[in-house]
């Protein structure tokens, strides 16, 4: 067995990190002073105009999960559990139930996804074996003013196939039925700051 080497002692000012730290104080004063001379020299900061211009996204980004449907409006989905059983987060739940028109197939009476708890790792998307769900939306904005907003339903995640996020809270008000569990008709509307 080979001897391993010895870790040699480190300095006062290495066990400090003071010269470390140094540098991350001349690193930062750098970027302070060359923001400082190109702005007096009437060179624009480079920022984005959000929300009126989004940032370009790679197109392997992750963005939210929507379900994908047969071309006669029923979902892929089958109800067979596996995105629910390789999620790491266990934020998707799934309820079953036979489908009249098709003895052999299930369908999800109820497939939620909490995203909260999501952690956007793609497990579900690789673990499905009919296509179902995917996470090709480019959509990164996913947030709401309530915790029952960040949970996504199924009816929800299909009408993210147009390309264009509905806003949560609106869609389930809309929608009541679609609605997902602990959704509280009772709580008004949040209206945003303006």
């Amino acid at each position: 067995m080979a001897d391993l080497p010895q870790k040699r002692k480190l300095t006062t000012s290495e066990s400090m990190y003071l010269v470390e730290v140094v540098k991350g104080m001349a690193l930062t004063l750098g970027h302070v002073i060359k923001n400082i001379v190109g702005q007096a020299k009437g060179e624009a900061f480079d920022t984005i105009e959000y929300p009126e211009v989004r940032k370009p996204v790679n197109d392997r980004y992750k963005g939210a999960h929507r379900l994908t449907t047969r071309p006669d409006g029923k979902y892929k989905c089958v109800a067979c559990m596996c995105c629910s059983t390789a999620c790491p987060a266990k934020c998707i739940s799934i309820v079953a139930d036979e489908d009249a028109d098709d003895p052999i197939e299930k369908y999800p009476v109820v497939f939620n996804i909490d995203m909260l708890r999501c952690i956007y790792c793609g497990f579900c998307v690789e673990a499905c074996p009919k296509d179902a769900i995917r996470m090709d939306t480019r959509i990164y904005e996913i947030n709401a003013y309530t915790r029952q907003d960040m949970i996504h339903t199924r009816n929800y995640m299909r009408d993210l196939m147009d390309g264009a996020k509905p806003e949560a809270e609106r869609w389930y008000r809309e929608n009541p039925e679609d609605a997902p569990a602990g959704f509280l008709e009772e709580i008004p509307p949040v209206v945003p700051f303006s």
